[in-house]
């Protein structure tokens, strides 16, 4: 099938990378590099991590649970000044939106999928300003689910009507990557705007982004 749609993670794709500004953290505070990963991917869905991102608990209820949940793995974060420079670090990347202004004129249909935390909450909204680039917003907080279920990749696709193979995803984190591929979907492993661009370029069979 030919690839209809193109479905762009937000931070770490068209924001800046939240997984910097958390690494930065780790360097600053003496803590071993990816432990805050580490604790978000063991605890799962039901972890705090998993609860804030799908809407079931707020920044308040998270930060103390979520410190909870680091101090087991033996080492102690601030959750709120984490919180505060990841929302710091996702700022829109003027080289991605231009390329989602492109990508619609052409006649794709652009989705955001994100997991995220609600709006209201500390820098929650900020992706929410972009909404209008899109011609689809799928978010983990409001809807309950978050990647990498299944379940969120295949809402996604029934929303903007195209069967999984018909849509590209992208995404910088490896298990969403995964989730997306076992539906039938292309993927690219964004590590950076210039490199994912220039692979969505030849894969849509579309000229280069950028000179």
């Amino acid at each position: 099938m030919a690839i209809r749609a193109v479905i762009f993670d937000l931070g770490g794709v068209v924001f800046g990378s939240p997984l910097h500004a958390i690494a930065a953290y780790e360097r600053e505070r003496g803590i071993a590099p990816g432990s805050v990963n580490r604790v978000v991917v063991a605890a799962g869905a039901e972890g705090a991590w998993g609860r804030l991102e799908r809407g079931l608990v707020g920044i308040a209820a998270f930060a103390p649970a979520f410190e909870a949940e680091c101090a087991v793995a033996g080492f102690a974060i601030d959750a709120l000044a984490m919180m505060d420079r990841m929302a710091a670090a996702s700022q829109p990347r003027p080289i991605m939106l231009a390329a989602i202004r492109t990508l619609r004129e052409r006649g794709f249909r652009v989705a955001a999928l994100t997991n995220n935390w609600p709006s209201e909450e500390r820098g929650g909204g900020a992706s929410r300003d972009l909404r209008g680039q899109f011609d689809g917003f799928f978010e983990s907080s409001v809807l309950g689910l978050q990647k990498p279920d299944l379940r969120i990749y295949r809402h996604a696709c029934t929303e903007l009507s195209i069967a999984p193979e018909e849509a590209v995803f992208l995404d910088d984190i490896g298990r969403n990557l995964k989730a997306a591929r076992a539906l039938g979907m292309a993927t690219i492993k964004v590590d950076s705007p210039e490199q994912a661009l220039a692979d969505l370029a030849v894969l849509l069979g579309i000229p280069a982004f950028f000179p």
